[in-house]
């Protein structure tokens, strides 16, 4: 079966890592990166060509069906949320992609544009939302709950139960409590023990 070719948002570091858990799968070709104007001098990411601007995605359109987003979140989402929605109202086909070397229950539930990085455990139950980044080791336990837009770092624990809104981010090797509730639009700093809101800070609008 021919692989399907997909365009990629994004330029930065965080497209390097997709790339190399798209390169270990069997169902897409990294057809080019798209990049936003003015921001980089660079023709190509990893070997794969600069093949337009954020701008050009409606053009583009005519050539690719799939797309995802490849801008990293190290704090607000408000880029990835809305290079995303650019992408589905332009109708383009936004995949989830999943590392081969992640471990991913066949009962939990990951929408659409979300990406699983390598050695990532997503057990029984868990519901990741949309756009979400699940970073490499994370471990989402059983019936956690991730709303849209948010961002599990490198070796981040989300114990059983546990519920995080949208718009959020979990700093690497943060431990988020069984059973806790955290509101959307906040920042969780990297090693923190979360057992609440007030763990954290909040960072809509910025």
């Amino acid at each position: 079966m021919s692989k399907k070719e997909i365009i990629l948002l994004g330029a930065g570091g965080h497209c390097h890592s997709c790339i190399d858990v798209i390169e270990t799968g069997t169902i897409f070709n990294i057809a080019g990166i798209v990049e936003q104007e003015g921001k980089s001098q660079q023709n190509s990411v990893l070997g794969y060509p600069i093949i337009g601007y954020d701008n050009e995605l409606l053009t583009l359109k005519n050539r690719f069906d799939y797309a995802f987003v490849t801008v990293g979140q190290m704090g607000s989402s408000t880029l990835r949320k809305k290079l995303y929605n650019t992408l589905v109202k332009l109708n383009f086909i936004i995949p989830t992609i999943i590392s081969p070397f992640a471990f991913v229950s066949k009962h939990a539930e990951i929408n659409k544009g979300t990406i699983v990085m390598h050695q990532a455990c997503i057990n029984a139950g868990a519901k990741i939302g949309n756009n979400c980044i699940l970073n490499t080791k994370a471990l989402i336990e059983h019936d956690a709950k991730i709303g849209d837009h948010t961002h599990i770092s490198t070796g981040a624990i989300v114990n059983g139960d546990s519920v995080i809104g949208q718009n959020c981010f979990v700093g690497s090797n943060a431990t988020i409590v069984n059973g806790a509730k955290l509101p959307p639009d906040y920042f969780f700093k990297a090693g923190a023990l979360i057992i609440n809101q007030k763990d954290g800070k909040p960072y809509k609008g910025k």
